[in-house]
């Protein structure tokens, strides 16, 4: 898996590297022969494309969360149970802003079509709302999610990039949508920064020609078609998803590059003038090649950084018992088949023990399944303390614990056992100002020769259902 994601990583890198290279050499290149052509069919299209691959970058981490809160099964259970607590779902949204730093957080229930927000059980949603007439459209939409630029009436009617996503229950039935929402000053500082950066002005309309988002300094007319000149083309751009275009006003050439941001639905619109793009032509090439390494690098940093640390967790996940730290079932299969295999070419014995807490039923019945894993963990602990480094230890099972000892026989096996059985009866457990006494039963087995790592279990499994039978709290060795 390691040398998988190296790959992906140095792929990506030559990728991005190539990529952003070859755009910059053809800019170059145009530039020298006609400055216009290069501004127009490439400089502005360029600082189109790195906004729009920002803005998606951007919300690659909401639509990951949004992803999250719809597949959780806290809000299926929650919406299934009837919503008997609206305080349960309050608090889920509220940890998912903080946690998260979104500025809003929500669920709407298909059944009751109540709003929740992180601040609480908003209001109803009505189809005859025309505030409401989002949820209706993500409900019938095909896709499992949406972005949408709205107002968040809960936040003073800010403007909102909102992620709703569709939630279903166990047999696909549509029963809410959920998501979070960020706010649109992160693009209007984008758009302020490439403004700042490369003397362009940069802004987002809608299909009627409105201003909908700028940066600050920003003294145009309200529409397109208000601005000399513009308005002869303004149909142009809001009728294409791309478009490239020239106009004049007062004297000077303007170049405009327009696209169709479908995230927003609106247009984005990328406009230079051209006396300027002649005196910061050269400086620009030059920043575009920085910004492409910049860029390339934190790419490919963030992309090495998610991938390593998301094996590592899935790893850890997949092979650990998250209660007691031990590892679980999964890893036992390709540890004893491992040490099966090793004992069958170099000779030397191999023994099992499995543990089993005595009554443990009745610990959680007395004291509660929260004072059962106090139990647990401190079985698992004991167990820790005496296994060897080269012993294998997990959790097999709700009470049980497997050990795996290789190079160990049966009695040695079993003297391992009587001193884990024997710490454990003479240990307790301080739960809530109660101390809590349990004993073990315990199997040993030492495989034969001839024997597969299913006989070798049960074999143990039924030396320790022996121990059970006679009486528990002791250590029985298999025939």
């Amino acid at each position: 898996m390691l040398g998988n994601a190296n790959r992906f990583v140095a792929t990506l890198s030559a990728l991005i590297l190539a990529g952003f290279l070859a755009t910059s050499l053809i800019s170059f290149f145009v530039a020298r022969d006609s400055l216009t052509d290069q501004i127009s069919k490439t400089a502005l299209p360029l600082t189109s494309d790195n906004i729009y691959s920002e803005i998606q970058r951007d919300l690659l981490r909401p639509i990951f969360i949004s992803s999250l809160m719809a597949q959780d099964t806290f809000v299926r259970d929650w919406t299934l149970n009837g919503e008997k607590d609206p305080q349960q779902i309050i608090r889920y949204l509220k940890e998912i802003q903080d946690r998260y730093k979104t500025i809003t957080s929500f669920f709407v229930s298909e059944r009751t079509r109540m709003y929740y927000h992180a601040d609480g059980a908003h209001r109803r949603v009505f189809e005859d709302n025309p505030r409401d007439a989002w949820y209706f459209r993500v409900r019938d939409i095909a896709n499992d999610f949406e972005i949408n630029v709205d107002f968040d009436e809960v936040n003073r009617d800010t403007v909102t990039v909102f992620i709703n996503y569709k939630v279903f229950d166990y047999a696909g039935r549509y029963i809410g949508a959920t998501g979070v929402g960020l706010a649109v000053t992160v693009v209007k500082e984008l758009l302020e920064s490439y403004r700042q950066r490369f003397e362009r002005l940069v802004y987002f309309v809608d299909g009627e020609g409105n201003v909908t988002l700028h940066g600050t300094n920003f003294n145009r007319p309200a529409n397109l078609r208000d601005r000399k000149g513009l308005a002869d083309v303004a149909k142009q751009i809001t009728q294409s998803p791309i478009h490239s275009v020239s106009y004049q006003n007062d004297g000077q050439t303007y170049l405009v590059h327009s696209r169709f941001v479908p995230e927003f639905q609106w247009y984005l619109i990328v406009e230079q003038d051209e006396t300027l793009a002649g005196e910061s032509i050269w400086l620009t090439l030059l920043a575009n090649l920085a910004i492409c390494l910049a860029i390339t690098a934190v790419v490919v940093f963030i992309a090495s950084f998610t991938i390593r640390s998301y094996r590592r967790r899935i790893e850890e996940m997949a092979t650990t018992d998250k209660l007691t730290g031990l590892a679980n079932r999964q890893l036992l299969d390709a540890m004893l088949d491992q040490n099966v295999k090793s004992m069958k070419r170099r000779g030397g014995p191999l023994s099992m023990v499995i543990c089993d807490i005595d009554r443990f039923k009745g610990v959680n019945d007395l004291h509660g399944h929260l004072a059962g894993d106090a139990v647990l963990q401190n079985i698992a602990a004991i167990a820790r303390r005496h296994v060897r480094e080269a012993d294998f230890l997990c959790r097999w099972g709700g009470e049980e614990f497997l050990i795996l000892a290789p190079d160990c026989d049966a009695e040695q096996a079993h003297r391992l056992a009587e001193r884990i059985r024997d710490s454990v009866e003479t240990a307790s457990v301080d739960y809530d100002g109660r101390k809590i006494s349990v004993t073990a039963s315990l199997g040993v087995a030492e495989i034969h020769v001839g024997e597969t790592s299913d006989d070798l279990i049960k074999r143990a499994d039924a030396a320790l259902y022996v121990a059970k039978g006679a009486g528990r709290n002791c250590v029985m060795m298999a025939q």
